[in-house]
């Protein structure tokens, strides 16, 4: 997610980078002194990298340890790299936190502020262009239709079930692609490299950051219920101590302490208190409903 959902092949070498930070006493920190941040691909990784990477500082100054950055390639690897504790945090799309939390013992502990200090949300859409031929969504079928990931929420789950609600396969009766990011996804919608795809809240968010989107140039076929926006989880098996203030450390973050240019980054209708506040997992129940609803095996994603 980006937080306007500010996912981009990025190796694993070229995506860490270290953020020092003052290093509290021998100990305080687990790894050697060494926390480490993973963050979903959900945006260009030449967009995210500079923000994430102040965001690590500041994180890493309030806890006192080297916080290191690690950009993912993808939902899935970012998952894996916590489920081999290689990750002691990591911020995750809601439906990659679900699979997290089932096999890498993730807990959601915060997430970023809506209105009135509450967690924010967002909406999946399955949106076309004028001049495609699709006028409503029983026009999908047999078309070509832009998801983002397999282990998207907004880029998959939710756009496979408005399908699935109105009687579309979401595998068999559209063509679908995986263009592997939310940003990928609206470049083949806006360049009409597709007939169909899937558009979030966030990623429009973003566009219009970049002056790069036009809402006459495309047409809302369905709309989501507000989905919880991404959660910021740590690995369950830390120590107790350490978890505890990195826990605090990460549910009262303010944003407007980073530079500008990143604030407008991290600032969308979805966030517009630019900070965060405490998250619980029981508040994903609705995308395990979901997946429920859809007969999704988290493991094959």
């Amino acid at each position: 997610m980006k937080v306007s959902k500010v996912l981009v092949a990025v190796s694993l070498a070229a995506a860490v980078g270290l953020v020092s930070a003052t290093a509290h006493a021998a100990g305080a920190c687990p790894n050697d002194g060494v926390v480490r941040f993973g963050v979903e691909p959900y945006e260009s990784a030449q967009r995210m990298l500079p923000v994430y990477t102040d965001l690590a500082k500041m994180i890493g100054d309030k806890l006192g340890c080297t916080v290191q950055l690690y950009v993912a390639t993808s939902y899935n690897a970012e998952i894996e790299a916590m489920r081999n504790n290689k990750l002691e945090f990591g911020q995750f799309g809601p439906l990659g936190y679900v699979l997290a939390h089932q096999v890498a013992h993730a807990q959601a502990v915060a997430t970023f502020a809506g209105e009135q200090g509450k967690p924010a949300t967002y909406y999946a859409s399955i949106v076309t262009w004028p001049g495609s031929g699709v006028k409503t969504l029983a026009d999908v079928k047999g078309r070509s239709f832009a998801y983002a990931d397999p282990a998207s929420t907004s880029g998959h789950l939710f756009p496979a079930f408005g399908l699935s609600k109105n009687g579309i396969d979401p595998d068999k009766d559209v063509k679908g692609l995986y263009a592997g990011s939310h940003t990928a996804s609206f470049e083949a919608l806006r360049n009409h490299k597709v007939d169909v795809g899937e558009l979030n809240s966030e990623e429009i968010e973003s566009a219009k950051l970049h002056n790069e989107y036009d809402p006459s140039a495309y047409v809302t076929l369905w709309k989501s219920q507000p989905i919880p926006l991404d959660p910021l989880a740590v690995r369950g098996d830390l120590p107790a101590d350490f978890k505890a203030r990195l826990t605090s450390v990460l549910s009262s973050l303010d944003f407007r302490e980073l530079p500008e240019v990143d604030q407008k980054f991290l600032a969308s209708n979805e966030n517009p208190e630019l900070k965060t506040v405490p998250q619980t997992d029981a508040a994903y129940d609705q995308i395990r409903d979901l997946v429920s609803t859809l007969h999704i095996d988290l493991a094959k994603l």
